[in-house]
């Protein structure tokens, strides 16, 4: 090879180096590309936590990457984050997180905010950072796991469990935002009323459940011997107009005392979901 070639060739070799390199760059670190749990934080501030009552409320809210209803808004996460302070939920399940890859950490800072403890778990790898769902708790997280419900290479999807100790037990806390399609959900409600540590003691299983309308994946949640039954899920989207239950609170082992969506004029603007709100009532 002449001296001229091997300078074309290193310079193309440079040249692919580079665009390797911005692609890279641009997707973030491969291992991320796997749903992962990659939170687990108590407040900066210590602040001795107040014993659990025997009622709590619990919330779940799919947050909508925090870009307002129509989703092509720039991101706004303080609109999110006062829907969730007005809200004052002890127990806080959110979907569609956007943590972004660099800058500040909208959901620490909102975990901050509250004196709240968070965890987080990664579904996939957006342009602007890791998408994925979180919990939010008042009260110490015990421990902390990862089921992968990513039954489609399209749609990657998790459910995060809390485990949060109280005087008489631990109350697990399952928080997951289901797939869209009917044959994929189902699978993952099934992977989740098989998994042996849901619904072995008080457990609040919570999030968008994408229940658009009566399939196997809803019949097989509703007709669960172990889950309350009978529950008339409020309307939660979209949220201008609810016409749809998708986001869903299920329990075991507590009382469901009531159930509602929350509708002020702050939640009707903040995401194309509205939060939905439980009282329950731990075991003795």
């Amino acid at each position: 090879m002449t001296a001229r070639k091997k300078k074309k060739a290193k310079k193309k070799a440079a040249r692919a180096a580079t665009r390797a390199q911005r692609s890279a760059s641009a997707q973030g670190p491969q291992h991320l590309d796997t749903p992962h749990l990659c939170l687990l934080r108590a407040p900066a501030r210590s602040v001795k936590p107040r014993p659990m009552r025997r009622e709590i409320s619990v919330a779940t809210y799919n947050v909508h990457r925090w870009t307002v209803i129509n989703g092509r808004s720039a991101s706004d996460p303080a609109r999110a984050a006062f829907v969730i302070s007005e809200m004052a939920a002890d127990v806080i399940a959110l979907q569609e997180v956007m943590r972004p890859h660099g800058g500040d950490d909208p959901l620490e800072a909102l975990a901050e905010a509250l004196g709240m403890h968070v965890t987080f778990a990664a579904t996939r790898v957006h342009k602007r950072g890791e998408l994925g769902n979180a919990i939010l708790s008042r009260w110490p997280i015990g421990g902390v796991s990862m089921l992968d419900l990513s039954y489609s290479r399209l749609e990657k999807r998790v459910a995060v469990a809390a485990q949060i100790p109280f005087d008489h037990g631990v109350l697990e806390v399952v928080a997951t935002h289901l797939a869209l399609a009917d044959r994929t959900r189902h699978k993952q409600v099934r992977a989740l009323l098989e998994h042996p540590q849901l619904g072995r003691g008080p457990t609040v299983l919570l999030g968008d459940m994408n229940a658009w309308r009566r399939c196997r994946a809803t019949r097989a949640l509703d007709s669960e011997r172990w889950m309350t039954a009978g529950i008339e899920f409020p309307m939660s989207f979209p949220a201008a107009r609810p016409v749809l239950a998708l986001d869903r609170i299920y329990t075991s082992g507590v009382d469901l005392v009531d159930i509602s969506a929350y509708d002020s004029r702050a939640a009707q603007r903040a995401s194309d979901h509205l939060p939905v709100v439980a009282r329950i009532r731990l075991p003795d």
